[in-house]
């Protein structure tokens, strides 16, 4: 079981806390498949997500991330294993239980002859929003930047509106638990960080996030992320845990005052780095198993033989390279394994 257990300390909840003092299971996916006549599209899915934590699921078109949050929902009943969601089976749960879980599908119901406003009023209405929620449709509305268009018919509406009102429709009850299928497809960069600060308000508030996404860079936003690819889990881990997972380790830039040469070469390959690439005649990019101790130790050796630096520093996280190199481990696992069977 991978246990995902990265939500923030004393993070209040509405669940009561398990024996060991963390933050409670909020969904929990146990040796979980899923298939369409001989095709699995999920593949022994072991994950758990704690209350107040926002979880990513990141991987390409196709690897199965739309079919684990309709599991999550209750929408699909797994082949294998069990899934488990605010402590029940969520094919089971009862209409009243369901307005726990906030739940952004890629074709979410909207009715074009109705405006912006009437539509999320309906969605309010369904999940037991009481009367006097002018107020609260307002805030949404403004969130997903839409004020201001409230009397616009759906059918008028472009394709991004119409996802930026999906997302309000979602939010518009507060649920403690939010499954978003792609919420920021079809959203420009701006709305885009907006909207993920305030994912990151909810999860701060004790609410649980679940995100899908194909923008392999939004990673970076999440406490815990879970690399799919072809139904399987590649990889799981806090941001920082799968950069080294991909590179091995943390990766840095030096830049030499002199040309590289053989004594510096010697130098790097008896340092202990994973791995060193030449950039040009002044420049490596070095990977060291931690930036913040092993980069500054190996400064210094270069500076007691003699070597000047001009500069170094740590490079920022490629993740769509850092993706590929997840994904290109894990098939080759796979290969060495079907191999030795």
């Amino acid at each position: 079981m991978t246990d995902v257990t990265l939500a923030p300390p004393g993070v209040p909840s509405p669940h009561t806390p398990d024996d060991d003092h963390q933050p409670p299971v909020t969904v929990r996916f146990d040796g979980v498949g899923k298939r369409f006549g001989d095709r699995w599209i999920v593949r022994d899915l072991d994950v758990e997500v704690r209350s107040g934590t926002i979880l990513g699921m990141v991987g390409p078109s196709g690897c199965g991330k739309t079919t684990t949050v309709r599991l999550a929902t209750g929408v699909y009943r797994p082949d294998d294993g069990e899934v488990t969601v605010l402590g029940t089976d969520p094919a089971t749960r009862r209409t009243a239980e369901r307005t726990a879980v906030g739940y952004l599908p890629q074709s979410p119901v909207l009715f074009d002859d109705l405006s912006l406003w009437e539509n999320l009023n309906f969605h309010a209405s369904l999940n037991g929003v009481p009367w006097r929620r002018r107020d609260r449709l307002r805030s949404v509305l403004d969130l997903v930047d839409l004020s201001g268009e409230e009397r616009k018919l759906v059918r008028d509406a472009s394709g991004g509106m119409r996802r930026r009102l999906a997302l309000a429709a979602t939010l518009v009850h507060d649920p403690p638990l939010l499954i978003l299928d792609e919420p920021t497809a079809g959203i420009d960069p701006l709305l885009r960080r907006q909207i993920w600060e305030h994912f990151r308000a909810l999860r701060d508030g004790g609410r649980t996030v679940v995100v899908t996404t194909q923008h392999v860079n939004e990673a970076a936003h999440c406490d815990v992320v879970v690399v799919l690819d072809e139904g399987r889990v590649v990889a799981v881990g806090t941001p920082a845990e799968l950069r080294r997972q991909a590179f091995g380790g943390d990766v840095a830039t030096i830049r030499f005052a002199s040309m590289v040469d053989e004594r510096v070469r010697a130098e790097l390959d008896s340092s202990g780095c994973g791995r060193v690439d030449l950039i040009d005649a002044h420049s490596v990019r070095v990977v060291v198993e931690r930036a913040s101790t092993d980069l500054p130790a190996l400064l210094r050796r270069f500076e007691e033989l003699g070597i000047a630096i001009e500069e170094s520093s740590e490079v920022p996280v490629d993740w769509d390279e850092a993706f590929i190199a997840l994904v290109q481990t894990e098939d080759d696992a796979v290969v060495d394994v079907e191999g030795d069977a």
